[in-house]
């Protein structure tokens, strides 16, 4: 056994050694403090409300925080609100627990993430679904990075497939909150709608949303799936055959309403054919949100010392937005609607076609 008195000293010549050979990393411009090592880095998630199996965005942004678990090997943590006064106290555990990148997931959490990134500029923080605000202003803080998406080039789409595919001549949608995040993808479903209606000389109304007046119909929250419910009963009543929930969730209770009826989807954030698979031949399609990848992204950066508080904002182009595929509704959709909607999006890309939104992020 070699003893404890020489073990000791090579530990200290080693270290010495070391020491000598590293080079302190250069500090970048519009960069944040060094990033810590490799097995030290820990990624944590607050979630809002609506909780990680919400079948939504919480549960993308888990899947993304889990996915750099596995493939980056970093360490991992998160807590789950169950009330929005749950935010600030979550996002200050995970402080506590040293975190050195802290996501929350929500427009909600807005005031708890930006308050701690500006109590600790050595961590960096990251926003889903938002831009950090205060005051009804948009602030931004070097070690702070909004991941933000323009919905409404996704929606559009949604809302032109949804009009040529109704047979009433009545879609409609509805929100969880009437905040931006929300009132985008209702904004891009309104004109895809109205563009169908000036290509085909047709009239199909939207009910629920009304985009230049920016009001509509609300749940009030994103976890009321029987006010969801409602609703959607009453869309349907009024003769609405496709409901958009922007809702989370409270979506949920849009699927209840229509469960064996002639009523059809567009769900949000994620494909809810796959979520939902035993509703999926009522899932027309889906205006989806790559918020993993975007999760994924920004821990791959903050690890590797490469977090800027530049915002990521997902579209069309860049494929953080997109429609699903028709799944077991796609022989509704005629060849011809396909065609339109594979020009829309690229005329959407090249930047012949402006989505226009006051809610873009």
């Amino acid at each position: 056994m070699v003893p404890k008195l020489k073990l000791a000293a090579l530990a200290a010549i080693s270290t010495l050694a070391l020491a000598g050979c590293a080079a302190p990393p250069e500090s970048e411009p519009g960069k944040t403090a060094d990033a810590k090592a490799p097995s030290e880095f820990k990624a944590c998630m607050v979630s809002d409300q609506g909780g990680f199996d919400d079948k939504s965005f919480n549960e993308s942004g888990m899947e993304g925080l889990k996915r750099a678990e596995q493939e980056l090997g970093v360490k991992i943590g998160f807590t789950e609100s169950k009330t929005p006064e749950d935010f600030k106290p979550n996002v200050d555990s995970l402080v506590a627990q040293k975190c050195s990148l802290i996501i929350g997931v929500g427009f909600m959490l807005n005031e708890g993430v930006r308050d701690a990134a500006k109590a600790h500029p050595e961590i960096n923080f990251a926003l889903v679904d938002a831009r950090f605000m205060e005051n009804d202003k948009v602030v931004e803080m070097k070690n702070a990075k909004p991941l933000v998406f323009n919905t409404a080039e996704a929606a559009y789409l949604a809302g032109y497939v949804s009009a040529a595919t109704s047979k009433s001549g009545t879609v409609s949608a509805y929100g969880g909150m009437q905040i931006p995040s929300v009132n985008i993808f209702m904004d891009g479903f309104a004109d895809g709608i109205k563009k169908y209606n000036e290509d085909n000389g047709k009239s199909v109304k939207l009910i629920g949303w009304d985009k230049d007046a920016q009001n509509g119909s609300f749940v009030g929250n994103f976890e009321d799936q029987s006010k969801g419910k409602q609703l959607t009963e009453q869309q349907v009543s009024q003769g609405s055959d496709l409901v958009m929930p922007v809702a989370g969730p409270v979506g949920q209770g849009t699927l209840a309403a229509v469960k064996g009826k002639d009523t059809k989807v567009v769900g949000v954030d994620s494909d809810w054919a796959l979520k939902y698979p035993d509703q999926s031949k009522q899932i027309l399609t889906s205006v989806v949100k790559e918020i993993g990848q975007a999760v994924f992204d920004a821990v791959k950066e903050a690890k590797e010392g490469k977090f800027t508080s530049e915002a990521y904002v997902g579209d069309l182009k860049n494929k953080g937005v997109d429609i699903a595929p028709f799944h077991d509704l796609d022989s509704a959709v005629p060849a011809d609607v396909k065609e339109k909607l594979e020009a829309l999006k690229k005329d959407i890309v090249d930047g012949k076609i402006k989505v226009e939104s006051k809610n873009n992020p």
